[in-house]
């Protein structure tokens, strides 16, 4: 008993120790590297995603686009969770060809053709459309 109580005082000595020295050699320099959200759009509501999948279906532009997928017109109607896993992963060889400034466009085009996508799908497409947006970000403020 008495050892492991030496271990424990040792333990919080040094957590006390190194965390003085952090906070006498952290000289305000931001160290967090991690990554922040991008602005939010007006009005948002506070869960980034969620307001992320309103914008990609917002269907800003009402011009069909084709992205080489005109074979997925053939699913307008389906219901989200009806596809079949063949059929699924003919959304994803679309989505995963796609390059970053697409995603949006490629979003907005489903909607417009009245395409509902697989429930698995939307949700991809809501993680990779945010991760193009800060990847495009990062390339408009030169911090690619």
């Amino acid at each position: 008993m008495k050892g492991a109580l030496i271990i424990l005082l040792a333990l919080v000595v040094t957590g006390v120790i190194l965390y003085i020295h952090h906070r006498l050699t952290d000289k305000g320099e931001d160290t967090d590297t991690t990554p922040q959200p991008a602005d939010r759009p007006e009005g948002c509501c506070g869960q980034h995603l969620v307001c992320e999948k309103e914008s990609l279906l917002a269907g800003v532009s009402k011009e069909i686009v084709y992205y080489e997928d005109e074979e997925l017109d053939a699913y307008r109607g389906t219901k989200p969770d009806e596809y079949t896993d063949e059929q699924i992963e003919q959304f994803r060889d679309v989505l995963y060809t796609l390059r970053p400034d697409e995603i949006g466009g490629w979003a907005r085009s489903i909607q417009l053709r009245e395409i509902e996508l697989p429930t698995a799908v939307r949700d991809e497409l809501v993680m990779l459309a945010a991760e193009a947006r800060q990847t495009l970000n990062h390339q408009d403020t030169g911090n690619a």
